[in-house]
């Protein structure tokens, strides 16, 4: 007669374990420390074997039954249950170590042979930087799609659209070499495309070029012949503020001993005042303009020397530079938040400097020159690294 769960409820120990029989070597012990468990005795190529299937009411009679049906069907297909066990648990336990900061290392082994050392080194860390701090730790055949969506839009929130674009290039590369190894079962980010989850660039309103298209432009700049355009175009280069925030700068906001410019809440976007470390090359520009100021209030006079200079102005120079839809004085942005990040600096102080980030308002009274050393010692490299750009240019040029 077929257990019930009543009779294995009411089931007392004894001195003894003893067994409550269900039939065809399926049974409950009973144990003198009043444990209930399930077991099943069978053979496989004339060897007796017992197995377990948990105990109760941990798991219920009914649930134990259906796992020893299971192993009966397992074993009319001569495949020992026992041994299928073991494996699948084998297999679990190697999901849940490997990591994706674990695969991932694995697939950049693979992959960057062949490559050069330091695009190789590059990728690795875009990898660390961007992707590892969000899925590196979660088991790599756990992570869901939504994951990495949230991934991918923490990075084009920072405002490097490209970034967020090549780490669903390397994500997706990753996952593949999981699946290929047995170390996933599906790659969760090729359910979608970056187009599917990422923000739109207005490529309208903010065309900038290419990184690698940036030298070009630089000595097209220093070509430029109207000279307070061309300074202005300079200054906004090492500065990338917006701008507005440029052409509309006065000569009282710059702090020329201490190397700053201090930019008032009211000309801010985000209402906050804002600070712009000055590198030399900023500074030598500055001087400059001065001269050509005269006694305007204005950085950038304008024909009136009680108005600054007209807001088309830079856009006019770069479509005469024939850079029309190629690039705006917005654009300057893109391409240093774009360059500094993959020259390794922390987010944080390129957002920091680029005034993205969100605080409130008594935040705002004493955070406008947040991270400012470190800050200093980016936009000096920043400057340095134009520089380099310009002389590689114009030594090819010449």
């Amino acid at each position: 007669m077929k257990l019930t769960d009543t009779k294995v409820k009411n089931a007392k120990p004894k001195a003894k374990a003893y067994r409550l029989a269900d039939g065809r070597g399926f049974y409950v012990l009973v144990t003198p420390g009043a444990a209930k468990l399930f077991r099943w005795k069978y053979r496989y190529y004339g060897s007796e074997k017992l197995m377990a299937f948990g105990k109760y009411p941990d798991v219920s009679l009914e649930k134990a039954r259906k796992r020893c049906q299971d192993a009966r069907e397992l074993l009319a297909d001569n495949i020992d249950p026992m041994a299928r066990r073991k494996v699948e648990k084998q297999v679990q336990r190697q999901q849940v170590q490997h990591t994706f900061r674990h695969v991932a290392k694995q697939w950049h082994e693979h992959w960057k042979q062949g490559q050069s050392e330091r695009h190789a080194a590059y990728v690795w860390s875009r990898l660390e930087k961007d992707i590892l701090p969000r899925i590196g730790s979660r088991p790599v055949a756990e992570i869901e799609s939504l994951e990495t969506v949230n991934m991918l839009r923490a990075i084009a929130d920072r405002g490097v659209a490209d970034l967020s674009k090549r780490a669903y290039q390397v994500t997706s590369s990753v996952f593949r070499y999981a699946v290929i190894h047995k170390l996933a079962e599906h790659n969760p980010v090729a359910s979608f495309k970056p187009k599917d989850v990422l923000p739109k660039t207005e490529k309208q309103n903010y065309a900038r070029v290419d990184a690698k298209e940036l030298p070009k432009l630089l000595h097209a700049i220093d070509a430029y012949a109207g000279e307070q355009t061309r300074l202005a175009m300079q200054l906004l280069a090492h500065t990338f503020v917006r701008t507005s925030e440029l052409i509309n700068a006065k000569w009282s906001e710059f702090d020329i001993e201490h190397r700053r410019w201090d930019i008032p809440p009211e000309r801010m976007k985000m209402k906050r005042m804002h600070t712009i470390p000055l590198s030399k090359q900023a500074l030598s520009i500055l001087a400059r303009l001065k001269e050509l100021a005269g006694t305007s209030e204005y950085v950038f006079a304008g024909l009136k020397r009680n108005q600054p200079m007209s807001n088309g102005t830079i856009l006019m120079a770069l479509k005469r530079m024939g850079y029309q839809g190629r690039m705006t004085g917005h654009g300057f942005r893109g391409v240093a938040s774009t360059i500094l990040n993959e020259q390794g600096y922390e987010s944080k102080y390129i957002e920091a400097q680029l005034a993205h980030q969100k605080r409130n308002q008594v935040e705002a009274a004493y955070n406008h020159a947040k991270y400012l050393p470190q800050r200093i010692g980016m936009m000096q490299a920043w400057s340095d690294y134009l520089d380099k750009l310009r002389q590689r240019t114009v030594s090819l040029v010449v």
